[in-house]
Formats: structure tokens, sequence, C-alpha cells
């Protein structure tokens, strides 16, 4: 797997506004809001992107319902390691369940234009294998 950069992370929120007074009131950073509850910045210096995802977006992305499984730990944080193309998500993908990884969600063409596969790292995160067009020069 030839990762190209990390497209971003963040905190995954399970209160929107305790997060957001956290992360924009308390720490500074300016969030914009390009979806309900999505808090998401590309201006801080030495990240590509910084957002606070919700659980309830992060488990639609995942498994297509608002409702993270209970058989399944909740993450608290997610990340996102960007490839050079769909195709490399998908060999990337290959590779990790061959190599043992349960993956969440197979690769697949998110709304947005992003190309993900997912799964839990053994620290709880929520890992995104990526393609995010917009991101490469």
């Amino acid at each position: 797997m030839d990762i190209a950069f990390v497209a971003g992370f963040g905190p995954i929120g399970t209160s929107d506004r305790r997060s957001l007074d956290f992360w924009s009131g308390t720490l500074g950073i300016g969030f914009d809001e390009p979806g309900p509850g999505y808090f998401h910045t590309e201006a801080l210096d030495g990240v590509r992107a910084f957002a606070i995802w919700p659980l309830t977006q992060a488990a639609e992305s995942v498994f297509g319902s608002p409702a993270w499984p209970k058989d399944v730990p909740a993450p608290q944080a997610w990340v996102e390691f960007d490839l050079r193309s769909p195709e490399a998500v998908q060999a990337a993908a290959e590779e990790l369940a061959h190599g043992g990884h349960r993956l969440l969600r197979e690769p697949v063409l998110e709304p947005w234009g992003q190309w993900t596969a997912r799964l839990l790292s053994p620290e709880g995160l929520l890992v995104g294998i990526t393609y995010t067009p917009w991101m490469h020069s």
C-alpha cells in the first residue's frame, strides 16, 4: 500500500454542541458546516482536513444507517489515508482483507466524490483508505 498523505482526521462527535464548543470555542478552530452537524476545516496548517464527524453520519457512511451497530465498538476518532487512485483503494482493501483485517465497508464511491474503504484499527480508530480527487494536484 502506497499512502500519498493523510487526507484528514478528527474526533467522532456524539454531541455536536459539546464537541463544537470544545474544538471551536476552547481551542479556537474555525469550522465550516457543509452539512448538518458536520464541522469541517481545510484551513489548519499541517493537515489537509480536520472535522468533527458525528457518529450518526459515520454510521451512515459505513453501514448505511444512522445507528452504529452495538456489536462493533464505536470509534472515538477517524483518520483517512489517501492513496493515488480509486484502483489503489481497491488493491489496499484486498490487501487488508487478505491480511486478516475486517473491512467495515468495501471500497465505494461516496456521494461527495471520494472513494473509501473503512475498518477499525486495533485502538478503535475508524480508518479510511481513500482517494480524495480534489486533494491531488
